[in-house]
């Protein structure tokens, strides 16, 4: 027989589940006591309405309710119908409440009335007899809050009248109780997002971009992605999520962050200033030059923009003509008798020759050597020479010489190239002369 039951129709987010159904009666024998009834003069099964039940999940599949139901015992004899009633408290137990069919049991205790000839049905004064039962029945799911059961129960009425009969019940029920903060049908019970509202199945968790990842698992919840991306979009096709993707319009490699690299020196195209010349990062991803085609590279030419040999760095050396040139009176610079000031063109256009091959061999390095007469006393002299270098190195630098390049040494009346008895090898030896290494 069909059959209801409260607590199949229950799940675990509606707590409280209200039935509504018409209920079958069949005596199994003769009822007896001071209003017997024959099972031969009532029909073998009779039906009746209504039958109704509230019960109240309290513990996993446990529930206590109560219910109560009406019927009229048709007579097939000479005899009245007997009018039917009964309220009971029972206890339910069901098994696999969420899904779609769920069997259940219940047991109970309650007062049932045989009213024969009474139009007053149930009354606990008269014709009414304490009752225990048991039953088995099925819930069938047909929503989130509706369902439909049927249940079949074994009842044994303890006094006036004696006996025993089937019930069975058939109909559809309502639950409720559950709280659904967020609106989203999710009851919170089971909503792992409570107060936003999602779907269902992703347990009342909402996904923002559509790509069946839930926002609280999805690294990127606003733009669709993938379950391999944790939810990020991979837009260059490279295996990398766009959120962990320098470059996530190019498709490169994991080494170089998603970013690609051409030329394959190690350096992403985007930091790469020749992506497409392989290049050590020391020089930007490019490769080193020969600005002066000398040989040696630029990174380790001393003079980049200037040919030299290996043995002097990439520097151009000064050749042996010239500096048997510096040794020429034409590459000297002359001085008055006790004076260290230049002032004659012949002199200026020295230093000029001098400052041009310090440019053009950029790194020599020049001694200025400092020259007096045997006028005056020796000790005069040595100061006097010295004040000679001193003052052809000021006047370079003036000119943008590198003073650091310049070094000074005075000679006093020493080492002269004249005959210091004749005034004219005085004049000559009253000088600063000039001497560069090889470099």
């Amino acid at each position: 027989m069909l059959s209801f039951t409260s607590i199949n129709a229950q799940d675990t987010s509606n707590p409280w589940l209200v039935s509504v159904g018409f209920n079958a009666v069949g005596l199994q024998g003769d009822l007896t006591g001071s209003t017997p009834l024959s099972e031969s003069d009532y029909k073998s099964m009779s039906f009746g309405v209504p039958s109704l039940s509230v019960f109240r999940s309290i513990y996993g599949g446990l529930s206590l309710g109560a219910q109560i139901s009406f019927n009229s015992l048709k007579s097939e004899s000479s005899s009245s119908d007997a009018k039917f009633s009964t309220i009971e408290g029972a206890v339910k137990y069901g098994f696999a409440r969420d899904s779609k069919v769920s069997p259940f049991l219940k047991a109970g205790f309650g007062r049932t009335s045989f009213g024969i000839g009474s139009e007053n049905g149930f009354n606990a004064a008269i014709n009414a007899t304490d009752t225990y039962f048991g039953g088995v029945g099925l819930s069938f799911k047909l929503g989130d809050r509706f369902g439909a059961f049927l249940e079949t129960s074994y009842r044994s009425t303890q006094d006036a009248p004696k006996g025993n009969y089937f019930q069975h019940v058939f109909g559809v029920a309502l639950k409720f109780g559950g709280v659904d903060t967020d609106g989203d049908g999710v009851y919170d019970k089971s909503d792992e997002c409570p107060d936003i509202p999602g779907l269902e199945e992703f347990a009342g968790c909402p996904d923002s971009d559509g790509d069946g990842i839930a926002d609280k698992i999805d690294a990127c919840p606003d733009k669709a992605g993938t379950v391999e991306m944790n939810g990020c979009p991979d837009s260059d096709g490279d295996g990398i999520s766009d959120l962990e993707d320098a470059c996530p319009e190019q498709a490169g490699s994991v080494e170089m962050s998603g970013c690609p690299d051409s030329d394959g020196d190690g350096i992403n195209d985007k930091d790469d200033s020749c992506p497409d010349e392989a290049g050590p990062i020391e020089n930007k991803g490019c490769p080193w030059g020969d600005m002066d085609g000398d040989g040696i590279l630029d990174k380790d030419d001393a003079c980049p923009s200037k040919s030299g040999p290996g043995s002097n760095n990439g520097c151009p050396e000064i050749s042996e003509e010239i500096i048997s040139e510096l040794l020429t009176e034409g590459s000297m610079v002359r001085f008055m008798a006790s004076s260290s000031v230049i002032n004659t063109e012949e002199s200026k256009e020295v230093l000029n020759k001098i400052k041009m091959i310090l440019e053009s061999y950029p790194k020599s390095e020049i001694v200025i050597e400092g020259y007096a007469s045997s006028d005056g006393s020796k000790v005069y002299n040595q100061k006097l020479s010295e004040a000679r270098a001193a003052s052809v190195k000021e006047a370079l630098t003036a000119l943008g010489a590198d003073g650091l390049r310049i070094s000074t040494v005075g000679y006093g009346e020493d080492k002269p190239i004249g005959d210091n008895n004749r005034a004219a090898g005085r004049k000559m030896n009253r000088r600063v002369q000039f001497s560069f290494g090889k470099n």
